[in-house]
């Protein structure tokens, strides 16, 4: 086991090592350049138009949920525990400049954020249920003039989707909720593990409309809550923010090193903070893994590039907003670079965090931080979980076996919360790294007719926008 376990790592290592970072960042800016820095034009009036009342309608066009429902759900997966921990391990084995480089890779997935969720709507099916049917397998399987390689790369896509629900988007959440919740409250993991369990069970078995649901008020909620007491962090530390901030510029594109306290230091070159940086910022926003896509698919719109402007804000959400919370939070705190007594080692993960809230907060900041991890990590395992059952749905072509897929999904919450499962996590991982590979070779080969799509869709916002000041 412990060989296996090893190969994995290895495995794993390679899979999100330099060759994936440079593929999904610079798939993001050839699709940037490609379609005319439009994503990135349009991000205000999008942000805007995320949170009115129109985003809410589900009588303009076909779909299952709102365009603001289909948003938060595509948040419920990707706003989980990489906000809180990834930024602190980043910032940790990449220094602080690592945050420069998550929203230098996250500027950049916007794009490609926009471009998997557009071609989604494009393309989507509709079940014998009426369900709307999407995600990068669905616009592989019916884009492609070339349906055998269109078929072979969409079912590796459902493939690695479902592997990776199982272990990212499901046991590592739970364990992380388990653990988090026992450490700070001393709560038994299989009392967490059983509630967890049945919680997700109730609802997940009302499928997209269910969870649609419950994402659109525990993705704003839990996204309010956190960065309201990440905000009293860093005004309560003002005094330090100039140097965290100047100690982040400085070591995004000059190594050196950051003293902490009681002889605690972190040195990072410049390659090793843009790694750690990328990687997280992608781990975080999941921008070209193609996850996004699918619940982004059962939206209502009138017009697949609509929707894709929608959905492309989950990426600033995620880590323009949330992680530079966390990033600013710990930078100001002091904490960075800190040793912890009890182990003479440096603070890093939910510990660093943790004392980073608590250096304003007092114990109270741990109690922030847990509940952080709790919802965040909760609402990752209902948004992985329908990404997972669309994916299952693809491979044996009957909306029948989803059922079965929730029952074992929600033991598994149970056998995640309870166990530990390295070889499982390590596997997912993998699946979860591979899932970009057919969803960026489908970016980039659609990129032509998605790029005349949105450059003739501009001509209806200009004209929309000219009606306004009308």
């Amino acid at each position: 086991m412990a060989k296996l376990q090893e190969i994995l790592n290895s495995i794993s290592n390679f899979v999100w090592g330099p060759v994936m970072l440079v593929f999904l960042v610079g798939t993001g800016v050839f699709l940037t350049i490609r379609l005319n820095f439009l994503p990135w034009r349009n991000l205000g009036s999008s942000l805007k138009r995320l949170f009115s009342k129109e985003s809410r309608r589900t009588d303009n066009g076909e779909g299952d949920i709102s365009p603001f429902s289909a948003l938060m759900t595509a948040l419920a997966a990707t706003v989980g525990t990489g906000n809180i921990v990834g930024v602190a391990t980043a910032m940790v084995m990449g220094g602080p400049g690592a945050l420069v480089w998550m929203w230098i890779s996250a500027a950049f997935g916007i794009s490609t954020k926009y471009a998997e969720c557009a071609l989604a709507l494009k393309y989507r099916s509709v079940n014998e249920k009426g369900e709307m049917c999407g995600g990068p397998m669905y616009t592989l399987k019916n884009a492609y003039k070339n349906k055998r390689l269109g078929a072979f790369l969409a079912m590796l896509f459902a493939i690695f989707t479902v592997l990776a629900s199982f272990g990212i988007g499901n046991a590592t959440q739970a364990n992380s909720i388990s653990s988090a919740v026992n450490s700070t409250f001393t709560v038994p993991k299989w009392i967490v593990g059983l509630i967890l369990a049945v919680l997700t069970a109730l609802i997940i078995i009302g499928g997209i409309k269910s969870i649609s649901k419950v994402s659109s008020v525990l993705v704003p909620a839990m996204a309010v809550f956190y960065i309201l007491a990440g905000a009293i962090v860093i005004v309560i530390n003002y005094k330090n923010l100039p140097a965290g901030i100047a100690n982040i510029f400085s070591m995004a594109f000059g190594g050196k090193a950051v003293a902490g306290g009681l002889v605690g230091t972190i040195t990072a070159s410049v390659m090793s903070t843009m790694r750690y940086g990328i990687a997280r910022g992608v781990f975080s926003n999941e921008a070209g893994l193609g996850s996004a896509a699918i619940s982004a698919a059962s939206a209502t719109s009138d017009h697949h590039v609509r929707q894709g402007y929608i959905n492309m804000c989950g990426t600033f959400i995620d880590t323009i907003v949330v992680c530079t919370v966390t990033g600013l939070a710990i930078a100001s705190s002091g904490a960075l670079g800190s040793v912890d007594p009890s182990t003479g080692k440096l603070y890093e993960g939910a510990a660093l965090t943790i004392t980073a809230f608590e250096s304003a907060l007092g114990k109270a900041g741990a109690v922030f931080v847990t509940i952080g991890i709790i919802l965040f990590a909760f609402s990752t395992i209902l948004g992985w979980e329908y990404n997972g059952e669309k994916a299952l749905e693809f491979i044996l072509k009957k909306p029948v076996y989803c059922y079965t897929y929730r029952v074992i999904f929600s033991i598994l919450v149970f056998v995640g919360a309870t166990a530990s499962l390295d070889v499982v996590w390590s596997f997912s991982d993998i699946a979860n790294g591979l899932m970009a590979v057919p969803n960026l070779i489908c970016v980039i080969t659609l990129s032509g007719a998605l790029a005349k799509d949105t450059k003739e869709f501009q001509k209806t916002i200009i004209a929309e926008k000219e009606k306004i000041k009308k």
